[in-house]
């Protein structure tokens, strides 16, 4: 006898995706037109986060164990999440200056400066600076960005690749203090840019984080624009510095070799 056919309890889309919770979650705190944008805005950026955590972290997994292929369409995936998120800053970019200052007393403290979400991105794709990990104390987030400032980052792994694959490269170091450029790290990356078949895959790989960091940066810049735009370089919410801030962050890179190799080939 063939076994019975087990199905699934109807479900439905709206709770499927947990709606009901997902749309009570704006509750403005004033009666300014404006402010439901402000809050969507940011609560939409918040998923992207979270999805792009999700796949760089198994990015991650996937470079240290050798398995590139899942890794690239990972990296790719986020690639274009950023393209989600620099379209964000466009429409939120329609509020004017007198708009958002009807609804900036309404928001306390609050800051994107305090996004943890940001900030583990930020580790797990090598900005590390134990400093911002003060923002985050006495809160729920505190101990997994401790954590994540302690471990390899994404490209921490690819390091450790090149290492494997036989390059002379430095590949353990203090994982805490943010990656700063290595002469021997440069010169693996000119080899296998220099023979690109002989090396397809670390090519590829190489080309797939140049891409994610040009669009971080210009994720990067046009929140810059947005902040410069709408409060110009008065200090932001939560006690950031506002757009000097933003700007500063533009000066970093994540993966630094890859774009210092580009001028010696």
């Amino acid at each position: 006898m063939s076994e019975p056919i087990h199905t699934r309890p109807d479900i439905s889309y709206a709770d499927y995706l947990a709606l009901d919770q997902i749309l009570s979650a704006q509750r403005p705190r004033s009666d300014e037109h404006d402010e439901l944008l402000f809050i969507v805005i940011h609560q939409a950026s918040e998923l992207w986060l979270k999805l792009s955590i999700h796949e760089l972290a198994a990015a991650r997994e996937q470079i240290a164990r050798d398995d590139l292929g899942p890794a690239f369409k990972m990296i790719s995936r986020v690639s274009r999440i950023q393209g989600q998120l620099i379209q964000s800053w466009d429409v939120l970019a329609t509020m004017t200056p007198s708009e958002y200052h009807a609804i900036r007393p309404h928001l306390g403290q609050s800051s994107g400066f305090q996004s943890h979400q940001y900030r583990m991105l930020e580790f797990l794709m090598g900005a590390k600076d134990a400093a911002m990990l003060a923002v985050h104390e006495g809160t729920a987030a505190h101990a997994d960005l401790a954590a994540a400032l302690a471990a390899a980052s994404l490209y921490d792994e690819c390091v450790r690749l090149l290492k494997r694959r036989g390059f002379d490269v430095p590949a353990e170091r203090d994982w805490s203090e943010v990656h700063v450029a290595d002469p021997a790290i440069v010169a693996a990356w000119a080899v296998v840019y220099r023979d690109p078949e002989q090396y397809w895959d670390l090519y590829e790989l190489a080309e797939k984080l140049v891409d994610l960091e040009f669009r971080f940066q210009q994720w990067r810049f046009a929140h810059l624009k947005t902040v410069e735009r709408i409060i110009g370089f008065k200090p932001g919410t939560g006690g950031s510095s506002g757009a000097s801030y933003l700007a500063k962050a533009l000066e970093g890179s994540f993966f630094p070799e890859l774009f210092q190799v580009r001028t010696g080939l």
